[in-house]
């Protein structure tokens, strides 16, 4: 019970982190990361941590690419669901479609 406990409470640690590091990003990049943890969750198995990798790998590269000036989209292309659905595991989900126009409306907005 002890380490399940310890575990949660540093997992909520590393989120709190991350999420903090998110609010230092560009206004795109917010926009854009904010809109992907929305599509990404919906993808989530188990206890959210396959979910929190790759935002976390997500994070990274928006950081090191806002850092080089680059915009958003230069990073992710125009199509921000297939960015996010290069990053999932295999999965088949009746809601992908919609998900994935839902998603590259943020795109559609900032072009």
């Amino acid at each position: 019970m002890n380490n399940l406990l310890t575990r949660l409470i540093g997992d909520k640690k590393d989120w709190k982190r991350m999420e903090a590091r998110a609010t230092q990003l560009p206004a795109d990049y917010r926009t854009v990361y904010a809109e992907m943890k929305n599509y990404l969750w919906r993808f989530t198995t188990g206890d959210g941590m396959d979910i929190v990798a790759i935002l976390r790998d997500i994070l990274d590269l928006f950081e090191t690419e806002a850092a080089n000036a680059r915009a958003v989209l230069e990073v992710t292309g125009p199509d921000l669901a297939a960015f996010c659905d290069t990053r999932l595991p295999e999965q088949h989900d009746a809601y992908r479609a919609k998900l994935r126009a839902n998603l590259n409306e943020v795109a559609q907005k900032l072009s």
